[in-house]
């Protein structure tokens, strides 16, 4: 479940609106992803499918988490005892 988001915009895409910086093609993916880890009880569930290509961060991130919307855009989050904290999209690049 998501706890809290890290952005305003990333909580707009979540509920429906559409929001700037994400292009607005990219927008109803991120949306689902989004409803993905929503939907997660663990960090296992978001394994699949591969298209997610799930990874622990490291460096500055470190301790958090990312799925791919596609080569540019990532979902970044920390997931503790089944509730997503901090969920933002960001620009990898």
């Amino acid at each position: 479940m998501i706890t809290t988001f890290g952005d305003k915009a990333t909580a707009g895409i979540f509920q429906g609106k559409f929001v700037y910086p994400l292009p607005l093609h990219m927008q109803a993916l991120a949306r689902r992803k989004l409803f993905m880890i929503d939907a997660a009880e663990s960090i296992r569930d978001l394994h699949a499918p591969p298209g997610n290509r799930l990874e622990s961060l490291q460096g500055q991130r470190s301790g958090q988490w990312s799925i791919r919307t596609n080569a540019q855009w990532r979902i970044c989050f920390h997931f503790v005892e089944g509730e997503a904290l901090n969920v933002e999209i960001v620009d990898y690049h």
